[in-house]
């Protein structure tokens, strides 16, 4: 008996339980109640929401679920690459590098016409210069300061990050792609900063 070509249904069903991996990538950022680490698939879920729920804020008309779309796309990568802290030292080139290389692996296990169009959506928001990818890389900046300030510091205490650095690494990201949502997070986080001594 011969076993069947694989169906389209077959490749999908592939990329989604490898996708499933995902959960197991453990992040710096804590949970807001602190009580643990979070996983890239939490962090990629968290980013879609806040992306649904705060498309009015995008600075620019935008797409909102091309947003969310990219938002859930976008750390696929860590499955093979894993995840570079924002505040930790590491070779940006050789992520880059090691994130492309998951990229072609992970969305080539689709049917081509949804590979195409999945690792368009995450090559757009990896080149941050569309308003979709503009205002969805400032919400994947914006969620885990939201974190560190429910969690007692979380990642800034643990790092020994002081608001300068929060500003020049996050805060930029932030303001790019969503002001608004800089001018509202920017006072809660230096006083947040104040308050932990950092």
């Amino acid at each position: 008996m011969t076993t069947p070509a694989p169906s389209r249904l077959d490749a999908q069903m592939a990329f989604l339980m490898e996708c499933d991996r995902l959960k197991s990538v453990v992040r710096a950022t804590k949970l807001a109640d602190g009580s643990r680490h979070e996983n890239t698939a939490e962090h990629s879920w968290q980013a879609a929401l806040f992306a649904l729920t705060l498309a009015e804020h995008a600075p620019e008309r935008i797409d909102t679920a091309k947003v969310v779309a990219m938002l859930l796309l976008h750390d696929i990568v860590e499955i093979d690459a894993g995840d570079a802290p924002v505040y930790g030292s590491h070779d940006s080139g050789a992520i880059e590098a090691q994130e492309k290389a998951a990229a072609d692996r992970l969305f080539g296990l689709l049917p081509p016409d949804q590979a195409a169009r999945f690792r368009a959506l995450w090559d757009e928001f990896e080149a941050n210069e569309s308003p979709e990818a503009r205002f969805a890389k400032s919400l994947d900046r914006f969620v885990p300061p939201n974190l560190n300030m429910a969690n007692g510091g979380g990642s800034w205490v643990d790092y020994k990050v002081d608001f300068s650095t929060f500003e020049s690494r996050v805060g930029s990201k932030i303001k790019r792609g969503a002001p608004a949502l800089w001018a509202w997070i920017k006072p809660r986080a230096a006083a947040a900063f104040r308050s932990l001594g950092l």
